[in-house]
């Protein structure tokens, strides 16, 4: 178990031979601008790196999506489209 940016997650170690791809990632949802700019910067720090469209990978080989919660439920589905 351990805990990222409040929230207790499990892990399980798959073992050498299964390592991290774009088929899994994880999303983080900010209320406002400054905070998923803030996730992003914690995320990508230590050998992170930034990819297209609000993606991103950590120093350990994960990726993530980093969003602004309110627009994943806007009722205007062009925006949530175009977002995702």
């Amino acid at each position: 178990m351990f805990e990222l940016f409040g929230q207790r997650l499990p892990a399980v170690n798959g073992g050498a031979h299964f390592k991290f791809s774009d088929a899994m990632s994880l999303m983080v949802n900010g209320e406002t601008q400054a905070e998923i700019d803030e996730y992003w910067q914690q995320l990508t720090a230590d050998g992170g790196r930034e990819a297209r469209c609000g993606w991103l990978q950590d120093r350990f080989g994960l990726r993530w999506q980093a969003v602004l919660g309110e627009m994943m439920v806007d009722p205007d589905q062009r925006k949530v489209r175009r977002m995702t």
